[in-house]
């Protein structure tokens, strides 16, 4: 029995004529090169005028299942299979580069992949190294954690009760005096900037941000519509943030202390001027204050310490510290702002870990944490001092650094502009995996942040050394 067109459905007749045409080749009655019947019988068999299977056929052509041959007919398309396929499948090309977040730059996407590799020398890595990581007391330290059924269930949606707690005296080192509904656990710092991102702010909003920066390599803001502007404080921020900012919703993000990536810290009148400025103009700050248990000598008060009107919003983290792997942050704000955050939170990810704060908690308050940070800042100090003697006997005249404060890094420039994506393709190419200065700032083929705190010291050497080699050879 022919197939004809159901004039009773809710497609067109000129539709089902196209998707009768589809199936016939997708189920390879008719394959590749068929010639199909002239219009005129396709109208006698559909019983339709030849106008409608000409516009069937047109629509064909234009989707290259068909095409025609001058004085010879009408053929289904060689890569007619092809297109079949395709559409067979979501486009999830289309979906993807039409996504609201924007893709890494290639040389991060590289740098998140070869950083799970072993063979790999991390001369960047913002990563303790496992030997520098308390795994046996951790270890211990879940056998002296009591755990009730509450415990190990949803988290609160601003977080661990007792935890909250916990840190509103931990912070009172650096000066900041809250109260436990003023805090949000979050898992992680970045996850704190995307939960701001979409909580606080509108679309087309300015991050003012210090050139170079993290943010830069990362792009909770920038997914979020956000305009980024980089500035330079000086005498004249005021007067500048005022003309960029006009009547726009903007914060500041900073990370004042041990900067990412150059490691620098402001002194405490430097922080002091760039909480009056901010204050002024009422745009509120961000405060990434995630390395500052890292300093080799005594932290300065936070910009957190200065605020009297919840201009400054704080973000602590353990992931530099204690473990990465336990995803435990913090957020200090006033009340409204951390009702919000945890509401988005919620909706996200359902709360942090439980696991993971109860054994923050336990770290912080029985003193194992502060006793970690000790011996901790001593064995970075030793891993600084080392990669720095190799700077000045290898290196002293061809590129500057400044000696490390604390943290991870040194921020190495080199004299000529030589750190391009060629140079980072090149160490990948000898196991070395660099962070370039140009995801840091696109401008910048000068610098690499260069990280002393993952590889070993026979690897940091051993890295170092196909470093120069490899500048030598270009």
């Amino acid at each position: 029995m022919k197939w004809v067109p159901n004039r009773k459905s809710h497609l067109t007749i000129q539709e089902q004529i196209v998707e009768w045409i589809k199936a016939r080749i997708e189920r390879g009655d008719w394959t590749v090169g068929t010639k199909l019947p002239t219009q005129r019988q396709l109208a006698t068999q559909f019983h339709v005028n030849r106008s409608t299977v000409q516009l069937a056929l047109d629509e064909l052509k234009a989707d290259g299942l068909l095409e025609s041959k001058m004085g010879s007919g009408v053929f289904v398309a060689n890569h007619s299979w092809n297109v079949l396929l395709n559409r067979s499948q979501p486009n999830w090309k289309q979906h993807i580069e039409s996504s609201i977040y924007k893709p890494n730059y290639h040389t991060i996407q590289l740098i998140n992949e070869y950083e799970q590799y072993d063979h790999i020398i991390r001369l960047g890595t913002g990563e303790l190294s496992p030997e520098l990581l308390p795994t046996d007391q951790i270890e211990q330290s879940l056998k002296e954690i009591s755990l009730d059924a509450k415990s190990i269930g949803y988290s609160p949606p601003k977080g661990n009760e007792r935890l909250r707690n916990i840190i509103c005296e931990y912070v009172k080192k650096r000066g900041i005096q809250t109260e436990p509904e003023n805090i949000l656990i979050v898992s992680g710092a970045l996850q704190a900037l995307q939960l701001i991102a979409m909580g606080l702010l509108e679309e087309g909003s300015i991050v003012f941000h210090e050139q170079p920066s993290y943010l830069s390599s990362v792009h909770p803001f920038q997914s979020a519509g956000m305009r980024m502007i980089s500035v330079t404080r000086n005498a004249n921020l005021s007067d500048h943030l005022r003309v960029l900012k006009r009547k726009r919703q903007s914060l500041f993000y900073t990370v004042p202390t041990l900067h990412n990536p150059t490691g620098d810290s402001l002194s405490v009148k430097e922080k002091e001027q760039l909480y009056h400025v901010c204050n002024e103009l009422q745009i509120p700050i961000i405060e990434d204050d995630v390395y500052h248990e890292l300093l080799f000598e005594t932290a300065p008060p936070a910009i957190k310490s200065f605020d009297t009107s919840g201009q400054v919003l704080y973000i602590g983290s353990v992931s530099k510290t204690l473990s990465p792997g336990l995803r435990i942050g913090w957020v200090i704000a006033p009340s409204p702002v951390i009702a919000r955050l945890a509401d988005i939170k919620m909706q996200t990810d359902y709360g942090s870990s439980a696991f993971s704060q109860e054994i923050v908690a336990h770290w912080i308050s029985t003193g194992l944490y502060e006793k970690h940070l000790t011996n901790l800042r001593e064995q970075l100090k030793k891993r600084a001092a080392f990669v720095e003697r190799i700077l000045e006997q290898q290196f002293s005249k061809m590129a500057t650094w400044k000696r490390s404060e604390g943290g991870f890094y040194i921020w190495l420039r080199f004299n000529q502009p030589i750190v391009n994506k060629s140079l980072f393709l090149n160490l990948l190419k000898q196991n070395v995996l660099i962070n370039p200065g140009y995801i840091y700032d696109s401008s910048d083929l000068h610098h690499i942040r260069l990280s002393y705190a993952y590889a070993s010291l026979e690897g940091l050497k051993l890295g170092l050394d196909r470093l120069l080699k490899v500048i030598g050879s270009s």
